[in-house]
């Protein structure tokens, strides 16, 4: 079967409360608002979408075990537009054998990543 996209979604208790974070902030583009949910297109064909937890499929949790990584080749310069932004739980960019990374949390606390791959061939994967 064919695969053509793929959208993860976060479940909130209040959507409109983060959705200026996930479009002014992060700067992620509005695709589709459906009322109860809003999908972003994070890069080609990897979307994101958050949805209203009281009435979609899934309820919003008050603790999060999710995290959204989103690749980048310019983790210095999402870090400083975040800091500047003052985003909750940014941690410092943290460099290792595979990758360097950081994260930080939305205004409802999931986690979300920033993160580049120091290995070109791996970083082909993603591309």
């Amino acid at each position: 079967m064919p695969r053509e996209c793929a959208i993860t979604f976060y479940y909130y208790e209040d959507i409109h409360a983060v959705a200026p974070f996930y479009e002014d902030v992060l700067g992620f583009e509005l695709v589709l608002d459906q009322g109860l949910a809003r999908i972003y297109r994070i890069a080609g064909n990897a979307y994101f979408g958050i949805v209203d937890g009281n009435k979609g499929h899934l309820k919003h949790q008050p603790k999060s075990a999710a995290l959204l990584t989103v690749v980048s080749e310019d983790v210095a310069g999402w870090h400083e537009k975040l800091s500047e932004a003052g985003v909750t739980g940014l941690s410092e960019i943290l460099r290792g054998n595979y990758c360097e990374h950081f994260f930080f949390e939305d205004p409802a606390g999931y986690a979300i990543e920033i993160q580049r791959f120091h290995n070109p061939d791996v970083a082909r994967l993603f591309k």
